[in-house]
């Protein structure tokens, strides 16, 4: 691969590997995704089809160096998660980098899309979070558990449930000005902070859009990372964030890389 920015050179996989490492702090949330030329994310409903040899480079690096890949449960049942199963690679970076040797999925749902014999919990090598809202059936969050997920609830729901599980959404901060969650919604706030606490801090984010705008108007989003595709794919495939209204938010350029006509830009986010 060469840098174009902020310098420009030739780098090597290694020197790839340090650009992607996760910043010190308390915590950092990546955003990976891939698109076309023309801003589509998937063919026939699935991203795999746009993914170049580069993409797959920082891809897999994203995963390797987090403590937790969160993902939308539309996402992880359309794309088929079954969790991570890292290779002899994968094993000897996480082990160089202080890693624990797999790092869980958090899957965010309210419900209505993760079955409870979903793969990405009944196949993952490690418990799946599954972090969904005190409103969410509690029947389906029991199945949720007996599956062997590790229920996280964050969200607005019955406020005996708030009481019952301690939801940090009854402590909201009156002065924040952000959009408060509507009834029913995952508070991703609320998660990210509790996935941090946990010594989650370093996540890995890999969509849907949805998730990705929520994440954005929740105002948890560090970084962008952004392979753009050498394709055109027309259509009505969806952009990578969509839903959630939100004002629009600088982006500070933070990396560039070119390989094979793909282009790999990593964005801050203000």
């Amino acid at each position: 691969m060469r840098e174009i920015f902020p310098g420009n050179a030739d780098r090597t996989e290694a020197d790839v590997e340090q650009l992607y490492v996760y910043p010190d702090g308390p915590k950092w949330l990546a955003v990976n995704f891939v698109s076309s030329a023309d801003g589509g994310i998937t063919i026939d409903g699935r991203s795999g089809g746009l993914s170049t040899p580069a993409d797959r480079i920082v891809y897999r690096l994203g995963n390797d160096l987090a403590d937790v890949v969160l993902v939308g449960a539309g996402t992880a049942q359309a794309e088929g998660f079954e969790g991570l199963r890292p290779d002899e690679k994968t094993a000897e970076r996480r082990s160089r980098h202080g890693l624990a040797p797999i790092a869980p999925i958090a899957v965010v749902s309210t419900g209505r899309s993760l079955p409870p014999d979903a793969p990405v919990i009944t196949k993952a090598l490690v418990p799946t979070i599954v972090i969904t809202s005190a409103a969410t059936d509690p029947e389906l969050r029991a199945a949720w558990a007996s599956a062997g997920a590790d229920v996280l609830v964050a969200g607005t729901g019955d406020p005996t449930l708030h009481e019952a599980t301690g939801d940090p959404a009854l402590h909201a901060d009156p002065d924040d000005q952000r959009p408060r969650p509507r009834h029913g919604d995952v508070d991703l706030r609320a998660a990210v902070a509790e996935l941090a606490r946990r010594g989650l801090r370093r996540i890995d984010c890999e969509g849907g859009p949805h998730l990705f705008a929520s994440l954005l108007a929740a105002g948890v989003v560090d970084e962008l990372r952004l392979t753009v595709a050498p394709m055109l794919i027309a259509g009505d495939a969806p952009r990578v964030a969509m839903g959630a209204a939100i004002d629009p938010q600088q982006l500070e350029l933070m990396s560039a890389l070119v390989d094979d006509n793909s282009v790999l830009l990593r964005y801050r986010v203000h």
